[in-house]
């Protein structure tokens, strides 16, 4: 496969996918997908997101199942707050702050404290940097595109199931796709753009940034640092490294969520801006097709897309920490939990408390 190739194929689905497949990594690890840019045609303002928020329908059809998801998330550490302040004896604090790399508009609205720390802060740190420069983008793909695509004889036609190609022609036939247009890219690559709402598509296609890279954006305009804890090849080489069965398992738990993907989007939304993160999880093994979230495949997943960029993220962020001032806006599901980000920080000997 040439660089030609590579190009006309990038461009047929979407001039800014590699932009998103590496700032919405995050929705990854609560779905099991990435969500990535596909083929948009209409206008931000023609496509509604609708969905429902499937939380306060449980609360009235399922009082106990609520309650359990409730318990389970009350239970994991570190679970609620999106603005962490750290501080060290001797630095000027900084902060952390979990992000959703979406462009909602209750997304992109920060509280006032969010607002005091970003603005107070000399340098703005969000996961990689490389997403503000094209340049950086298009050297990856060229330099690896068998991060993004089958550079064999492979195709996805043959990897999808038999009794499931007529799910996924009929999907990619909603976006203005064909399965031959995308039949050597990687199948998390197609998953992410049968996940994508229309509405964050056609907003993102019109040029709304989602949070990070406004964040990052506006830090650049204003004359702050700006600075990244991992690059563009770490992140895809992560998914990448994931079993093949893994991908494919993801491909077919999106079809089956299908009319379910704009309340899930909607009801992440909703916890996100109440900053009860350590609720997403629950929430997604709810609705998640029985088996997908569990056995190797996952483990693997888990420790290779959460727990591992959590250890390279903490100790990279250690050096800009204690330079004094910094803003590090992560996504959300970074943040939780014992092998989270505000954990490993602490376990660094940062003093890191809920702003």
């Amino acid at each position: 496969m040439d660089n030609l190739d590579i190009f006309v194929i990038f461009d047929r689905i979407a001039d800014r996918l590699l932009q998103l497949l590496v700032a919405l990594s995050w929705l990854l690890l609560a779905s099991f997908f990435v969500v990535a840019l596909g083929a948009a045609r209409a206008h931000a303002d023609d496509l509604g997101c609708g969905g429902d928020d499937i939380i306060a329908a449980m609360a009235k059809s399922e009082p106990a199942k609520l309650e359990t998801l409730q318990k389970q998330a009350a239970a994991t550490e570190n679970g609620t707050g999106l603005l962490w302040k750290i501080e060290k004896p001797g630095i000027r604090p900084s902060y952390l702050f979990g992000t959703m790399h979406l462009t909602d508009p209750r997304v992109l609205k920060l509280s006032d404290a969010t607002q005091a720390a970003y603005q107070g802060a000399d340098t703005v740190v969000i996961e990689t940097d490389e997403v503000l420069d094209p340049k950086a983008q298009f050297k990856v793909l060229t330099e690896t595109p068998e991060l993004m695509m089958f550079t064999d004889a492979t195709t996805l036609d043959k990897l999808i199931p038999k009794d499931k190609v007529d799910a996924v022609k009929a999907a990619l036939q909603q976006r203005g796709l064909t399965l031959a247009a995308v039949n050597r890219m990687q199948p998390w690559m197609l998953t992410s753009m049968l996940a994508m709402p229309a509405c964050e598509l056609a907003r993102t296609k019109d040029g709304t940034a989602f949070l990070d890279i406004k964040l990052a954006r506006d830090a650049q305009a204003a004359g702050k640092k700006v600075a990244g804890l991992e690059t563009i090849k770490d992140q895809l080489g992560a998914m990448a490294s994931l079993p093949m069965q893994f991908h494919i398992d993801g491909l077919m738990e999106t079809l089956a969520l299908g009319p379910r993907l704009n309340d899930i989007f909607e009801t992440m939304t909703v916890l996100y801006t109440k900053g009860e993160i350590g609720m997403i999880f629950p929430l997604m093994r709810s609705v998640s097709p029985d088996g997908i979230e569990s056995g190797s495949s996952y483990a693997a997943f888990e420790e290779t897309m959460v727990n591992a960029r959590n250890r390279v993220m903490a100790d990279r962020a250690s050096s800009i920490i204690d330079q004094g001032s910094a803003f590090i806006a992560v996504g959300a599901l970074h943040l939780p939990g014992k092998d989270g980000l505000v954990s490993l920080l602490r376990n660094k000997g940062y003093k890191v408390s809920a702003e």
